[in-house]
């Protein structure tokens, strides 16, 4: 019976998940952001600002820092559409060496393959289905990034609130129980958040000088693209350092510039996966490989592209949740990564920051 209900629920779960994206997704990256803000709301609050005052600012703070990464990633792409012939140009040629491949090796002529092509596109509704598409997909969007603020503030201003509902719901002999595991849950998921956060902004640190380094055109780009497509595990890193490639090469790049690429993907994988991530983020809320996968599939097949950025962050406050909650620490640890030793280099690492930290404390 017991597996009979848990097969139950994760149906249900799926069934709601999938039918309720529109109004689900708004929420849940509406609870990531308003995580996010707390300790800047609260910090405003302690200054003696009005609260609902702070909440604005606060998400002001946040609409200001992605305007100005869309502001910046405009400007730069501007600066890329003079490459953009050249771009088309190699594809174009890559193009017609595929099907003369196909052509000679498969024994499939060049008309049956345009003869193809054609169906396909005539099938896929043609270019004013594609427009009206991407019509629909803008205004949608800023449909939901406008409710997206609008929870934002709602879920900062009502926190308290939200805190003491979750309180009152368990027995009264659990209260206090309930209060440490709130407010762990809150701190560590804080932590998390903003870990993350410093990760992607390391990520551009490392990418921009890497790619300066090597001669990258348009470095600080290609840095700020690559980090932010880190929120997608494994795709994400591939897709960055393949757009990085394609370009380089339309800008004449050569073999050896491909594999510097390569080679400062590598170091700063490294970098990431040895020193960055254990650092910042915190190895307690790293999800294993496998759960990763699963995890980024399920989201895909559930949300799209939402569900793909949605899916590692929702993982790790999950494990959070169920590693202070004493029935679902099994699967709190079944999702995470195993507790290994740290090695000599991570402990001569976390002993500087931890002198850097305490000079800086002093003065």
């Amino acid at each position: 019976m017991r597996a009979a209900a848990l097969l139950i629920v994760v149906v249900l779960s799926a069934v709601i998940l999938k039918y309720g994206k529109p109004f689900l997704v708004p929420l849940a990256f509406a609870s990531l952001f308003s995580m996010l803000l707390v300790p800047v709301s609260t910090w405003m609050e302690q200054k003696g600002i009005n609260k609902a005052i702070a909440t604005l600012l606060s998400i002001l703070v946040l609409v200001s820092f992605f305007a100005g990464v869309i502001a910046f990633i405009g400007w730069q792409v501007s600066d890329l559409a003079e490459d953009t012939s050249k771009l088309e140009q190699m594809v174009t040629k890559k193009y017609a060496e595929l099907r003369q491949y196909v052509s000679n090796e498969l024994g499939i002529p060049e008309a049956t393959q345009k003869e193809f092509i054609k169906k396909q596109q005539e099938s896929s509704g043609g270019k004013m289905q594609w427009v009206t598409g991407l019509i629909t997909g803008l205004g949608g969007t800023l449909t939901n990034s406008l409710l997206v603020l609008v929870y934002i503030f709602l879920l900062l201003y009502f926190r308290e609130h939200i805190k003491r509902f979750v309180i009152r719901i368990v027995p009264d002999e659990d209260e206090r129980k309930a209060i440490h595991v709130v407010d762990n849950l809150q701190k560590v998921s804080q932590k998390y958040l903003t870990g993350l956060t410093l990760m992607i902004v390391g990520l551009w640190i490392m990418y921009g000088i890497g790619f300066s380094v090597i001669g990258v055109k348009n470095a600080i780009f290609f840095a700020v693209l690559c980090g932010f497509l880190e929120i997608v595990p494994f795709v994400g890193n591939l897709v960055g350092n393949l757009i990085t490639i394609l370009v380089t090469l339309s800008q004449g790049g050569d073999t050896s510039m491909v594999i510097s690429i390569l080679i400062t993907y590598g170091i700063i994988q490294f970098i990431q996966s040895y020193i960055l991530e254990p650092m910042v983020v915190g190895a307690e809320v790293n999800i294993n490989p496998l759960f990763t996968i699963v995890g980024l599939v399920a989201g895909e097949l559930v949300w799209g592209i939402p569900g793909l950025i949605l899916a590692i962050p929702l993982m790790g406050i999950a494990k959070i949740i169920c590693d202070h909650i004493e029935p679902l620490k099994p699967y709190g640890e079944l999702i995470g990564e195993e507790k290994k030793q740290p090695n000599k280099l991570k402990k001569k690492i976390v002993a500087i920051g931890k002198k850097i930290k305490k000079r800086f404390s002093k003065s």
